[in-house]
Order: structure tokens, then sequence, then C-alpha cells
């Protein structure tokens, strides 16, 4: 059999992907598999701009609150997952939609992941207290060991930090050789990688009004209802963007206005971030616009609609 067709639609926070990623199923007889990595889990509805089941057109989606939040889903997990889901759709005859914006998740979902050690607990619970203790130090201990490593991770990057230093003082190789040995690509597809590409300063402007929206509506009841669930404070999707700082607010760490104003910050640069990401990806067709922006729209359909046509 040769390759079979694969949509992926990428992009910044905000920029309408969940939008795209619906007219395209809608059309071309799709369902979508969602990359968003706190989506994932049960019950982070609204600080992950989960799309409500009565938003969704009947149009079903994949990988989408698979975890509770007191497990981790790894990217490892989640490669697992959507190719399972992605041949699932393509053996029943429909368009398997890729949509979402961690781009990590893509990456191991279409190009595998290197070979490394799995996740040691104690280790990094060691390597936590001591950059709490000394804030860098898992930046300076990656420099020294993995000097390649440490120049391509922020120094505030703590999760992908302390899986680098994990990598190491395990096998006790770097990282950056690792990731050259043969990695496990997803066969028997030729994906099409669309990426929106909106207009910096308005998006940061929609940017920090749904951060005002979300903090000041239905996020902190929903990490509050949450903690008496018992989810523990500790868990992992809580600290992502707009958790971490409704928790902070919840516990008295900090004002509703400092909360705020570090959400929407930390939202405009995780948007940056996430475009220095799609940047160094190869083979993407970049779209400019919004995805509600009918121009981008038309481009995005007529993109696919020629990319289909090539599979005959």
């Amino acid at each position: 059999m040769g390759d079979r067709p694969l949509i992926v639609v990428l992009g910044p926070t905000g920029s309408g992907k969940s939008e795209v990623a619906l007219r395209i199923a809608a059309r071309f007889n799709g369902e979508i598999v969602n990359s968003d990595s706190v989506q994932v889990y049960r019950g982070f509805d609204v600080g992950s701009a989960k799309l409500p089941e009565a938003e969704r057109r009947g149009i079903p989606h994949h990988l989408i609150d698979i975890f509770d939040p007191r497990e981790v889903c790894t990217a490892g997990d989640y490669a697992r997952l959507a190719r399972e889901a992605v041949a699932d759709i393509t053996g029943r005859g429909r368009l398997p939609i890729v949509a979402g914006g961690t781009g990590f998740y893509v990456r191991a979902l279409l190009e595998g992941l290197f070979p490394g050690p799995l996740r040691d607990d104690d280790l990094r619970g060691e390597l936590a207290r001591r950059e709490g203790r000394k804030r860098g130090f898992l930046w300076r201990a990656l420099r020294k060991f993995d000097p390649a490593a440490a120049a391509r991770i922020h120094i505030n990057d703590r999760n992908k930090l302390t899986r680098a230093l994990e990598v190491f003082l395990i096998l006790r190789r770097p990282m950056t050789e690792l990731f050259a040995v043969g990695r496990d690509r997803l066969e028997g597809y030729r994906p099409l990688k669309i990426a929106l590409d909106p207009p910096r300063e308005i998006l940061h402007e929609l940017l920090n009004e749904r951060s005002t929206r979300m903090l000041g509506g239905e996020l902190i009841p929903e990490v509050q209802g949450l903690l008496r669930a018992g989810v523990p404070r500790t868990a992992k999707p809580f600290e992502s963007i707009g958790y971490r700082q409704a928790l902070a607010i919840e516990e008295g760490r900090m004002t509703f206005d400092e909360g705020l104003e570090e959400m929407r910050r930390d939202t405009r640069r995780y948007a940056k971030r996430q475009m220095t990401w799609w940047r160094r990806e190869a083979d993407l067709q970049w779209v400019s616009g919004f995805g509600k922006d009918e121009g981008a729209m038309r481009s995005v359909m007529n993109t696919v609609a020629e990319y289909l046509s090539s599979f005959g």
C-alpha cells in the first residue's frame, strides 16, 4: 500500500487551529486528533481552551479527556495513542486531521522519539530540589554536560532541562547524541502540514483578551472544583499557563491582578516559542491570517484539495 493522506494543522495558541480543523473535517470527511498536551487531561477544560462537545459539530475528536490528571502523559504515550487513532481513522476510510499546539507531541507522532531511558522520579525530585535551592541550576548543569542541548533549551523550560539532564545522568551520553540514533518515524503516510501565521500585534491583543475572560470567568472556579475532587496541587496539568496562575491566586500566593499580568505575559511568550518551533520544521505550508479569516480558510481549503487530489 502506498502513502496515505494525513493533515496536520499547526500555529500559535489563539490562531484558530480548531476552526480550521473543523472546516477541513466537515468538507473532506475527516476526524480530528488532538495534539494539545493539556487537553488530554480530564477536567482541565477552560484554561486549555478545550472545545466543548456541543461545539464540535458532530465531528469525532480523539485524544481529548483520556488521562486522569493524577497521571502523566508523556510524548511517548501520546505518540503511541495518536498513531493508533490515525490508523483507526484511515482504516475506516476517513481523513485524519491532527490539530493542536504542542510541537513536541506532533514531532513525536511524525518523527518518533529517540530511544531514551524511562522517567526516574527520584532523580527528577533531586533535580527539582536543587533548582529550587538555586534558580538556574538545571541549565548550568546541562550546559556543562550537553552544551548543544543547553543552547537549544530556554533557561526557564524546566521540563525539557530536566529530561535532558535525566538522560545524561542515566546513560552518560548527551541527548544530542541519542537524537542521531534511528527514530521510529511514522510510516505509510505523506503528511500535509499547514501552519497559521496571524499578525503578531493582533494575536497578542486577542490573547490578552482571552486571558482576561478565562481568569475572570470560569478558570478559578474550575481549579477550585478540581482541588475539591482530590486532584493534587502537584498534578502535571497545573503547571500549564493559566492553571499555574489560577492555582497561585487560589492559594493566596498572587493577587488576581498579578496572576492576570503573568498569564498574559506567559501566553504571549508561549505563542512566540510556538512560532519559533514551527519555523524550524520542514515542509510547512504557511497561511497568513487567523483560522476565522475567510481568505485564510480559502487558501487552506485549496491547499488541502490539491494535496488530496495527488493521491488519485
